[in-house]
């Protein structure tokens, strides 16, 4: 319990019940190979998080935005509680070092699957503190880890998906529309595999890549927003 008290520090929550802010920390491969642990993992508490973060946030956003429509407020809530933000919460808090897994996910430091888990350990942390702390601590959380990020997500209209913003930036910019072709298309029906082009007029901006034309051209955006510095 001596190292929870430093992430404790860390987050800025004094927990009455130690055990939560633990279980909030289990993930499910760690009782495989611990059967006899004393706590069950943090699912449960995960699926709570999500919902009062997610209604943290809306009500956030409702009552600072009075005039704006609500498209606006769900691409800025979708922003702030998907898996990408929370990963990066998670990582700025450095939670890694306190959640148990089993020795093979333990290895598996870089991928995707460690990146959702991260994510989820937020969810699953906030789910504990409305538990032991109730809302107010529990937007005390959000507000200070996750909801100061909003003023950049607006400014940067990152909330746009990787299209949107490129063609919205391409219109503005250079006046052109852009456009994707399909370079290439492999394999079986059940794996394709797609690159495409992102073009504006002559110009060949980026190429991308996916198991879908959809995927490929959503790549490409995303590089050509790079190569641009849009």
């Amino acid at each position: 319990m001596s190292k929870l008290k430093d992430l404790e520090e860390k987050i800025g929550v004094f927990f009455d019940n130690k055990n939560l802010l633990q279980q909030a920390l289990i993930h499910r491969s760690y009782l495989n190979e611990n059967h006899d642990f004393h706590l069950g993992h943090n699912e449960r508490l995960e699926f709570l998080g999500d919902a009062v973060l997610e209604i943290i946030i809306t009500e956030y956003l409702f009552i600072n935005f009075p005039n704006n429509p609500e498209g606006d407020l769900t691409n800025w809530r979708a922003s702030l509680v998907n898996s990408k933000m929370l990963y990066q919460v998670a990582k700025d808090l450095g939670v890694e070092e306190f959640i148990l897994l089993s020795k093979g996910e333990a290895k598996d430091k870089n991928s995707k699957a460690r990146q959702y888990i991260l994510a989820n350990s937020i969810e699953a942390i906030i789910g504990a503190i409305y538990l032991d702390q109730g809302i107010e601590k529990s937007k005390d959380f959000v507000f200070k880890n996750i909801v100061f990020n909003l003023k950049d997500i607006i400014e940067s209209k990152s909330y746009l998906d990787p299209k949107s913003r490129f063609q919205e930036s391409s219109q503005e910019k250079a006046s052109i529309t852009p456009v994707y072709k399909v370079l290439k298309e492999e394999g079986p029906d059940h794996d394709k595999k797609f690159t495409v082009g992102l073009f504006l007029e002559e110009e060949m901006v980026s190429m991308g890549f996916g198991s879908s034309k959809q995927e490929a051209q959503v790549d490409a955006a995303e590089k050509g927003l790079t190569l641009k510095n849009w």
